[in-house]
């Protein structure tokens, strides 16, 4: 059962209250004590938000299961002062709500990037050698090394839709694996991607045209939502430079919602996509019965791109550091609604 933290005695006002809803590494807990502030964890249930929970906080720490809406954010008043998001994303806090009430909200975009490449990197790999699925087999008594024939990253053109510092990294580890690599990112200029000897595309379409092999690494706006579906998946070309054939094949470690996924399992269905990796989904946590984690050539993962040590610890830190500049009265360098709260 979900502990209510509101259960919890309140503080005196004078003692800095943080909400920590969805976990955090230990040593970042005890930086914020150490400050002076009293940390309240506990998963805090969305009626209790609604009704007024965050008014006894001076701020609030969130990974991906807590959502903060307009209605939270204003009963948080006059008290809350900072919204801090433990990751990258923040899809789940209604950011134009925050900045009316001059409220910064600030995130850990860098802590966990070398995780997010490295499984990006295994999704990949796991896809083109069909890891999951031969793992499967085993497990039902079958030797089925024939039907089990994949192709290699060499010489296959990958596509990275954003190119941030995440992408930047696959880009890295892609070409060392003796990848061509292309991106899409119209909010970058194409000097970032000539620096790391990749290829800019102005038209998302042309690198769907181009690449066989996709990985996502951008947020989930309006823009991007459905980004992949029918009408691209079937530009893929489905055949290499060298023109043998290893199928198209889309990996995504950023946010759900980008993938339509009844597309896409509609393109597994007809063999237009040859593989589908997730690791973030629409609907979180996936059913279980869903078609698309039935189909033998999907394999997923339970939205655990930062879910190792080395980068939990990173965005506690990180994530601590942003709030207590913000509640010592300054701006903190990761304030992602900075130009709108100024």
């Amino acid at each position: 059962m979900k502990p209510n933290v509101l259960t919890l005695v309140s503080a005196p006002q004078t003692m800095r209250r943080v909400a920590v809803t969805d976990g955090m590494a230990e040593e970042a807990v005890r930086k914020l004590e150490q400050a002076g502030c009293e940390v309240v964890q506990g998963f805090i249930e969305h009626d209790v938000l609604d009704a007024g929970g965050l008014a006894e906080f001076d701020a609030i720490i969130v990974r991906s299961a807590t959502k903060i809406t307009e209605q939270m954010l204003i009963k948080s008043q006059p008290r809350l002062k900072v919204v801090a998001r433990a990751g990258v994303g923040v899809d789940n806090i209604d950011i134009p709500a925050a900045s009316a009430l001059g409220l910064p909200v600030v995130n850990a975009p860098r802590a966990s990037t070398q995780s997010v490449v490295e499984l990006t990197i295994g999704h990949l790999l796991g896809s083109l050698r069909f890891i999951p699925r031969a793992d499967r087999s085993l497990r039902l008594g079958e030797w089925a090394k024939k039907e089990l024939k994949g192709t290699e990253l060499f010489g296959k053109r990958l596509g990275l839709i954003g190119f941030g510092r995440i992408a930047q990294g696959v880009a890295k580890v892609a070409q060392a694996f003796g990848m061509e690599v292309h991106s899409y990112d119209p909010y970058l200029p194409s000097s970032v991607a000539r620096k790391a000897n990749v290829t800019m595309h102005k038209n998302v379409d042309n690198l769907f045209k181009t690449c066989t092999h996709i990985s996502i690494h951008c947020n989930l706006t309006d823009e991007t939502h459905h980004l992949i579906n029918t009408k691209r998946i079937e530009m893929m070309p489905g055949v290499d430079p060298f023109n043998l054939k290893c199928g198209n094949h889309i990996v995504n470690c950023a946010r759900g919602g980008i993938v339509d996924e009844d597309a896409a399992l509609s393109a597994l269905e007809s063999g237009q996509l040859a593989s589908l990796a997730l690791d973030v989904f629409e609907h979180e946590p996936v059913d279980a019965k869903s078609p698309l984690l039935q189909h033998h050539n999907f394999h997923g993962t339970p939205h655990i791109g930062a879910a190792t040590i080395e980068a939990q610890r990173r965005v506690g830190l990180d994530i601590v550091d942003a709030v207590l500049t913000v509640l010592d009265g300054g701006v903190a360098e990761t304030t992602v609604n900075r130009k709108d709260i100024t």
